[in-house]
């Protein structure tokens, strides 16, 4: 059995504990308990019971053991961390893309290519995160901005079509305003 990888996943103690009740519950279902009352008898769901109850009766007691953490591991060995850290401080350019931009996607075909390892998007965002590397949004600006013509409409054709009636504008209904009349 496996359970969800909610916030790390059970603590070995805890897995530990459930697989000890799951072969309690194995034990009750082979002396012909229903799973409703092993659920009873245990202190658990009744949901719980029954997928048990359907695991055991598909393949034993055995599969009932735990399966031990799920995926937490990391693939690459501490030299080949410390070797794709190397590579992603080198740049995306570096390694044949059109701008400096390291993506999940891109960092996984890295991987693929210089470690043979597969990862997945997500999984690629996990490691990075686990290595202090943040994601970043970078900030897009028009390709044809210019400056100088922004800064003109703004002291120009701004002021004009400001409403009037908007907080600091003349005549709003500002406290300011109030105070002054």
């Amino acid at each position: 059995m496996r359970y969800s990888d909610r916030s790390g996943g059970l603590s070995d103690t805890e897995r530990e504990r459930r697989e000890a009740l799951r072969l309690r519950a194995a034990d009750m279902f082979s002396g012909g308990i229903a799973p409703p009352r092993v659920a009873h008898l245990l202190g658990m769901t009744r949901k719980s019971a029954c997928e048990w109850h359907r695991t055991w009766r598909n393949g034993g007691k055995a599969a009932l053991r735990s399966k031990g953490t799920a995926g937490t591991g990391c693939k690459l060995t501490d030299e080949q961390t410390n070797r794709l850290e190397a590579l992603l401080g080198q740049g995306a350019a570096a390694h044949g893309w059109d701008d400096q931009r390291w993506t999940s996607a891109r960092v996984a075909m890295l991987i693929a290519e210089r470690f043979h390892i597969r990862y997945t998007p997500r999984g690629v965002a996990y490691l990075l995160t686990r290595l202090g590397w943040s994601f970043q949004v970078p900030a897009h600006q028009a390709a044809r901005r210019d400056e100088e013509q922004i800064a003109t409409w703004v002291k120009r054709t701004w002021p004009a079509i400001k409403a009037p009636g908007r907080p600091g504008a003349p005549g709003s209904c500002s406290p300011t305003s109030r105070a002054r009349a």
